[in-house]
């Protein structure tokens, strides 16, 4: 069967699109999706390790969010501009490349300036290309270390909301959307399975010895980005920076070889081991950029079992766990989290395929 994008499509009423994090991060629900019986359970998400034993183990995405939505104001007219960072170009030139809103307005040459809270300027940057209808690379001029600049940049920016949360960003989502665990600075969206796992529950994990190697993926916002193609296999994924460590392959591949369960935690720590198989089959370390689009038929090589949220319909995250869970038994899993008013997207509740 070839895939085709309309037959991801769902109806989900707006109400159920979670505008705020449940008031624990591990007591948002989890439905448990079991592939070899078909049978879905509704659980909390600390029950979560009642289905993992000792040596099983858990990837996860390190990765940290930044502050990437800026408002600044253009030159001359004083215009209220969105520029959205989304990766980092050139350190010493201090080149990025964003997206900005109205983009209709932003030429090149145009400069950028961006105050404070208190209405001082702290950064000036200049238009110097267009790359898409909406991305621009800029330049930020700032004479000072690359530390100053960064500390005064991210003090600017604030937290990257999806725009379907539909809501500014407030103070508690510097916290909640972010991962515990979260290290490696460099995305622009959160790695949202991991949102569920707490303080407590991370020593939970490892008081029963479960084993938590880490990857690195630098989700951007082409994991977002609409599918405009009917047929699947001419679908495009921006490239996204990943990085799998030698500690992380080895624990891995012990418990693959053990016969243990290897759950990704989340779309995004998927991507990064499917992207670093080795010839026989088993995880590598490696580094480099992914453009990686998982859809149906899809042979999995690492993982055995995975921690997702509830996913957008017709995205490359809900057909990536449809190729990994099977393509109607999720269709009917949605139908269940619809009827029984799951919280859907990056604030909602989880999703466990044993």
């Amino acid at each position: 069967m070839k895939a085709k994008l309309s037959q991801f499509n769902y109806n989900l009423p707006k109400k159920l699109i979670a505008k705020y994090p449940s008031k624990e991060r591990d007591e948002s629900r989890l439905m448990v999706v079991n592939r070899k019986t078909g049978k879905i359970e509704h659980k909390l998400f600390k029950d979560l390790l009642d289905y993992f034993e000792e040596d099983d183990c858990f990837i996860f995405n390190n990765t940290k969010v930044f502050p990437a939505r800026m408002y600044g104001r253009k030159e001359k007219t004083g215009a209220k501009i969105e520029v959205f960072l989304l990766r980092e170009l050139n350190k010493e030139a201090k080149l990025w490349d964003v997206l900005v809103d109205p983009a209709r307005k932003i030429r090149v040459g145009n400069k950028l300036y961006f105050n404070d809270e208190d209405g001082n300027e702290k950064l000036v940057a200049e238009v110097v290309d267009n790359t898409t209808s909406r991305g621009r690379t800029i330049r930020f001029y700032f004479e000072d270390d690359d530390e100053e600049f960064r500390k005064i940049l991210y003090s600017l920016g604030n937290t990257p909301l999806p725009k379907y949360i539909n809501r500014p960003a407030e103070e508690i989502d510097a916290e909640r959307y972010q991962t515990v665990f979260a290290k490696e600075v460099g995305a622009v969206a959160a790695p949202t399975a991991g949102l569920h796992f707490s303080e407590r529950l991370m020593k939970q994990i490892n008081i029963k010895g479960i084993h938590t190697p880490e990857v690195t993926l630098h989700v951007g916002l082409g994991t977002f980005r609409d599918i405009d193609v009917e047929d699947l296999s001419k679908h495009k994924m921006d490239a996204e920076y990943f990085y799998v460590p030698e500690k992380a392959s080895t624990l891995v591949n012990k418990a693959k070889k053990d016969r243990k369960k290897v759950c990704a935690i989340g779309t995004t720590s998927m991507r990064a081991i499917e992207s670093a198989v080795s010839a026989d089959s088993y995880l590598k370390q490696a580094e480099g950029w992914t453009n990686l689009f998982i859809y149906p038929p899809y042979d999995f090589h690492i993982a055995n079992c995975m921690v997702t949220n509830l996913h957008l319909p017709k995205t490359s995250l809900m057909i990536m766990i449809s190729a990994f869970g099977g393509y109607d038994l999720i269709m009917e899993a949605y139908e269940e989290a619809v009827k029984e008013e799951y919280r859907f997207f990056s604030y909602g509740d989880a999703m466990l395929i044993l």
